[in-house]
C-alpha cells in the first residue's frame, strides 16, 4: 500500500508522527508546521516588527536638512522680506517652520504614522531641551555671579555681625545664615515628615472617622499661602504664647507649609502599592498593622522619600515666613529658642534689597550654597531609595523576606 509496516503491517504511532503532508512525494515541509512551498514561488518573509526608534542615515539628513532649510527660509522671509525683528519671534516661527519643512520631508517616503511619530518626538525633544537649557543657564549663572564670593574662606566661616553691605568681599561672610538655615529646616523636618506620613496611614490604611474630612483639609492647605502660616504662627505662638521672635517659631512656620505636601504626596504614595501585597500578608496570618509597618511602608520607601525631599525643597526657600516670625539679623545664633535666626533665603532678600554691588554678589553666593545644599538632599535622598538587591521587582521580594525571618525565627514559631 505504500507504507512501512510494522507488527503485521500496522504503523505504529511513532512512525505516523514522523510522517508529514507531502513527505511521501519529498515536498519540503515549513518547519512551523505549515503548508508545503510551491515550485517557482518565492516563499514569503516573515513579517518582523517596525523598530520606531531605529535611525538610519537617511533620517539624520533628512532632520539635519530641514533644520538648516528651515533656518534658510525663515531668515529670508522674517528679517528681510518682512522686517521683522526679535529673538523670541525669530525662535518660535523657525520651530513652526521646521514641523513643515520636516514633515514634508519624511512624508516623501514614510506612511502617515510614521510622519505623525517623527513631529510629535521633534516636539518633545525640543521642550526637554527647553527645560534642560532654563535649568542650566539658571545655576550657571548663579554660580558665575557668586564665584567672586567663593574665593574667600571667610565667605564660609564668618558672619555679618558689624560688617557693612558695601564692605570688601574680605570681611563677613554667611555663616549666620547656613546654621540657622540647617536648624530651622531641621526641625521643620522633624515635625512634619512624621505627621504627614502618619496622616497619610491613617487616610488610606486605616480610614477610620473623619478621614474624608482630613484629605479635604489637607488639599486645602497645599493651596495655603506662605504669609498667612507665617502669620499664623507669629499671633499663636509668637504674640499669644510669648514665645518670641526666634527659630523655633519660624521653624513650626515651615512645618506648617510643608505638612500638607508631606501628606499628599506620602498619601499617592501609598495608594500605588498593589493591593495583592497587602491581601498576601494578611492571608499569611500577619495583622493589619504588621502588614502596613512590614509590607505598606517599605514597598512606598521611594515615594515617601520623594515626598520628604519636595517638602524639603519647599521649606528650605521659605522668606516670607521667617521674615514675619523671627526676623532677619546679622549675628550668629545657634540657639533655636532665645534670639532671632537668619536663613539663606532671607539672606538673600535682604541683600538684595540693598542694591550695593557686593552685596549682591553675596546674594548670588548665598544662592549657590542653597543650590548645592538642595542638589546634595536629592543625590543622598536618592542613594537611600536605591535598589540594593540589584534587580528590578525587588518589592515583590517585601512578603517572602518578611515571613521567611518569622519562620526562621524560633521565638516567633513558640
Amino acid at each position: 500500500m505504500g507504507t512501512s509496516t510494522t507488527l503485521g503491517g500496522v504503523a505504529t504511532l511513532d512512525e505516523r508522527a514522523d510522517e508529514a503532508p507531502g513527505s511521501s512525494t519529498g515536498e519540503p515541509v515549513e518547519a512551523s508546521g505549515g503548508a508545503p512551498e510551491v515550485p517557482g514561488v518565492p516563499p514569503v518573509a516573515k513579517r518582523r516588527p517596525r523598530r520606531v526608534r531605529a535611525r538610519t542615515v537617511d533620517d539624520w539628513l533628512s532632520l539635519g536638512g530641514s533644520v538648516l532649510a528651515s533656518f534658510a527660509l525663515l531668515y529670508v522671509g522674517y528679517l528681510h522680506l518682512l522686517d521683522l525683528s526679535g529673538v523670541v519671534g525669530f525662535a518660535v516661527c523657525w520651530y513652526f517652520v521646521f514641523l513643515a519643512v520636516y514633515g514634508t520631508v519624511v512624508a516623501i517616503a514614510n506612511p502617515r504614522h510614521i510622519v505623525v511619530e517623527r513631529l510629535v518626538t521633534a516636539t518633545l525633544y525640543l521642550v526637554a531641551a527647553l527645560v534642560i537649557f532654563a535649568l542650566a543657564s539658571t545655576v550657571v549663572y548663579t554660580f558665575v555671579q557668586g564665584w567672586p564670593a567663593f574665593r574667600h574662606l571667610n565667605f564660609f566661616t564668618h558672619d555679618m555681625a558689624g560688617v557693612s553691605s558695601a564692605a570688601p568681599l574680605t570681611q563677613g561672610g554667611i555663616l549666620h545664615a547656613i546654621v540657622g538655615t540647617l536648624i530651622m529646616v531641621g526641625i521643620a523636618v522633624v515635625v512634619a515628615v512624621p505627621l504627614g506620613i502618619g496622616t497619610a496611614v491613617y487616610m488610606t490604611e486605616v480610614r477610620g472617622p473623619g478621614s474624608h474630612l482630613i484629605r479635604t483639609v489637607v488639599e486645602a492647605m497645599t493651596a495655603l499661602s506662605d504669609i498667612l502660616a507665617g502669620l499664623f504662627v507669629y499671633a499663636l505662638l509668637v504674640v499669644g504664647f510669648g514665645l518670641g521672635k526666634t527659630g523655633l517659631a519660624a521653624a513650626i512656620a515651615i512645618a506648617v507649609t510643608m505638612l500638607p505636601l508631606v501628606a499628599r504626596a506620602s498619601e499617592v504614595a501609598l495608594r500605588i502599592v498593589p493591593g495583592s501585597l497587602r491581601q498576601a500578608s494578611e492571608a499569611l496570618g500577619a495583622t493589619h498593622w504588621k502588614t502596613t509597618w512590614k509590607v505598606v511602608l517599605p514597598s512606598a520607601r521611594a515615594g515617601l522619600v520623594t515626598a520628604g525631599i519636595l517638602a524639603v525643597a519647599r521649606g528650605i526657600g521659605e522668606t516670607a515666613v521667617v521674615l514675619v516670625t523671627t526676623g532677619a539679623t546679622s549675628f550668629f545664633n545657634a540657639n533655636p529658642v532665645s534670639e532671632p535666626m537668619t536663613s539663606l533665603p532671607l539672606f538673600i532678600f535682604t541683600s538684595y534689597q540693598t542694591h550695593q554691588p557686593l552685596a549682591l554678589t553675596r546674594a548670588f553666593g548665598a544662592a549657590s550654597v542653597l543650590l548645592a545644599m538642595v542638589l546634595l538632599l536629592f543625590v543622598v535622598a536618592r542613594w537611600i531609595v536605591r535598589d540594593k538587591s540589584g534587580r528590578p521587582g525587588s518589592r515583590l521580594l517585601v512578603v517572602q523576606r518578611f515571613f521567611i525571618r518569622d519562620v526562621d525565627d524560633p521565638a516567633e514559631e513558640r
